[in-house]
């Protein structure tokens, strides 16, 4: 005995369609399938037959009377379900804050350990930017040394940091590689300045 389907087919009628003709003016077939009203009504619906929901979604079109600019803020709109979206590191407009975060790896030290050092950085440049020639503020502070420096500590640093940041050390991580390449800048700027110091007093 073959066991007759159930299964509801996508071209049927909407079992819960209302006993009524179809909307389509002059059409007196019953309406079993439902379209849309317009964008502004989507959970507002007209019944027609099959022919005439055929000819009505053939013609449909979401966009219509939407300029090119409205058509992309809407797509961008649909990309987040329509719903508000914040900047990354922000909730509903609250700064994202990591000590609320429980974190028994430490996976966030890394990050917390960076931003202290940039600190480090930043203050060690305001201590010495009075001091420091202008054209060395900047590489002394990628270098984090202060200003008088000698040759010697100047290669010490430069080879710790250098060792810290070389790509191959990190796996070729893109951010290492572009900190190791503002560190060589660095110290061939104020190798140079300290190089044509020690010439003039010789």
């Amino acid at each position: 005995m073959q066991r007759k389907s159930t299964r509801h087919r996508a071209f049927d009628p909407d079992p819960n369609a209302p006993n009524v003709c179809c909307d389509m003016p002059g059409c007196t077939e019953r309406a079993g399938y439902r379209a849309p009203k317009s964008r502004d009504s989507l959970s507002q619906y007209f019944w027609f037959c099959l022919m005439h929901v055929r000819e009505y979604n053939a013609k449909w079109d979401y966009y219509k009377g939407m300029t090119p600019g409205q058509i992309e803020a809407h797509l961008r709109a649909d990309v987040s379900w329509q719903r508000p979206s914040w900047k990354l590191g922000e909730r509903g407009g609250k700064t994202f804050d990591e000590e609320e975060v429980l974190d028994p790896l430490d996976i966030l030290g890394a990050g917390r350990a960076r931003r202290a050092q940039a600190a480090r950085e930043r203050e060690s440049q305001r201590r010495h930017s009075k001091y420091a020639p202008e054209p060395l503020r900047q590489p002394l502070s990628t270098l984090g040394l202060e200003w008088p420096v000698s040759m010697d500590d100047l290669k010490t640093r430069y080879k710790n940091l250098a060792r810290q940041h070389h790509p191959d050390a990190n796996g070729g991580n893109p951010a290492s590689e572009e900190r190791f390449k503002a560190v060589n800048v660095a110290y061939t700027v104020v190798r140079a300045h300290l190089s044509a110091h020690m010439e003039k007093a010789s």
